[in-house]
């Protein structure tokens, strides 16, 4: 295949790993700084110019985007997506990691264990949301933060109040985050390829310092990992659209807790401890999906008119529990089961002798007015018009204090 590698940084440790890997499988790749490419929209087909001249084809990029240019490098990893160019890492995955609220509020959604974090902005409501996560000590963390940079151990209450409202006033926003004690200076590396873990290391902190990166003297020692972990680390990369990742997870008392999902992990520390060749195992997987270029599936779908995509959920009280998926009637209603979600199960195509069960969640392509009858309705607010109240217009509170709930 020819591949090309988008990195700032041609003489890194990763970025030479991952093209000697390349070329020592006989491919052909390239190093493309990545602010050197220009988006041209000029013209009937999406198109990329580099250096001022037409791009040559590429059968795949591997993108290393920097968090100083996640703004341009993204958008130039979607244009080669436009063009059904392979990227293991699509734009919205890397934009998803790269903003750490965001990237929290996407795996909270899917059952990934993590430390319990808050975001507020209003002094007023600091110390509440330290107390919502369990009190001090607490981490505060800079949203777009990297290599540890930006990660503040606050022993109080009143030091933590200091630390965000100094923050603050740079315009900067920062998320609060439980302070795991157990695993104080300890955290799991898992480098993620595809649907496994190729390697991982447990990285220790130096001396009392409880961040635990390479970049600030933390060691490094190689680890098997648990099922459980290697489960959470595969989950938690795919469900931010990330195909090569680097997850870090912390050891708490129930299990693993992610802390980061980094969409360009560094090689160096975890080849190091391992010994494994990480690099090739990421370019042995980028040739054998090269020839299915991401696609926007719900935008494919959507562009018949009447038919779409929507998520349908067995519910304890519906008729489907019990029944297998030929026995459901839905393709008789024209609507194809794409995926059958189980608790942390997926199970695709899933078979006409499958049988549901409550809780289970479909995916679906078909008929939107089909789908739209099976989805329970909704309570409706009611439509009259109110009367205009006596006081239109409340002056004695401020706006904020309107919308409180009272005890």
């Amino acid at each position: 295949m020819k591949l090309a590698i988008l990195s700032r940084a041609p003489k890194s440790y990763s970025t030479q790993r991952l093209r000697t890997a390349a070329l020592d499988r006989g491919h052909q790749v390239k190093v493309l700084n990545t602010l050197r490419f220009g988006i041209d929209l000029s013209e009937d087909e999406p198109d990329l110019q580099f250096r001022g001249k037409p791009l040559s084809d590429y059968d795949a990029i591997l993108p290393r985007i920097g968090n100083s240019i996640t703004y341009f490098g993204t958008a130039v990893v979607r244009q080669f997506e436009q063009m059904d160019v392979y990227t293991p890492n699509t734009a919205n995955g890397i934009a998803n990691s790269r903003d750490k609220l965001r990237a929290i509020q996407i795996l909270s959604r899917h059952n990934i264990g993590m430390p319990a974090t808050t975001f507020v902005r209003d002094r007023a409501d600091v110390i509440p949301a330290i107390e919502r996560v369990g009190g001090a000590p607490v981490v505060i963390k800079l949203l777009e933060g990297t290599q540890g940079i930006g990660v503040i151990l606050a022993p109080d209450n009143k030091v933590a109040e200091a630390i965000i409202e100094t923050m603050q006033s740079t315009k900067q926003n920062v998320l609060i985050q439980a302070f795991v004690k157990e695993s104080k200076g300890r955290d799991i590396r898992a480098l993620v390829v595809g649907d496994r873990v190729v390697a991982a290391m447990r990285r220790v902190a130096q001396g009392d310092e409880f961040r635990s990166n390479v970049h600030r003297g933390g060691s490094v020692e190689p680890v098997e990992l648990d099922p459980e972990y290697e489960q959470t680390a595969v989950r938690s990369a795919q469900i931010m659209g990330l195909r090569v990742a680097g997850v870090d997870m912390l050891e708490g008392k129930d299990g693993p807790m992610v802390m980061e999902v980094n969409s360009s992990p560094g090689l160096e520390g975890i080849e190091t401890a391992t010994k494994l060749d990480v690099a090739g195992a990421i370019i042995d997987y980028i040739d054998n999906q090269v020839a299915f270029p991401d696609i926007d599936v719900r935008q494919r779908l959507t562009v018949s008119t009447g038919y779409g995509v929507a998520e349908l959920v067995v519910h304890e009280s519906a008729d489907l529990v019990g029944t297998t998926l030929g026995e459901s009637g839905l393709g008789d209603r024209d609507i194809t089961v794409l995926t059958l979600h189980r608790g942390h199960t997926v199970i695709p195509n899933p078979r006409r002798g499958r049988e549901l069960e409550a809780g289970d969640r479909l995916l679906c392509f078909g008929k939107l007015e089909e789908m739209r009858s099976m989805i329970p309705e909704r309570r409706k607010r009611r439509a009259r018009v109110k009367k205009l109240p006596k006081v239109p217009i409340h002056d004695e509170r401020p706006d904020d204090e309107l919308d409180a709930p009272t005890s």
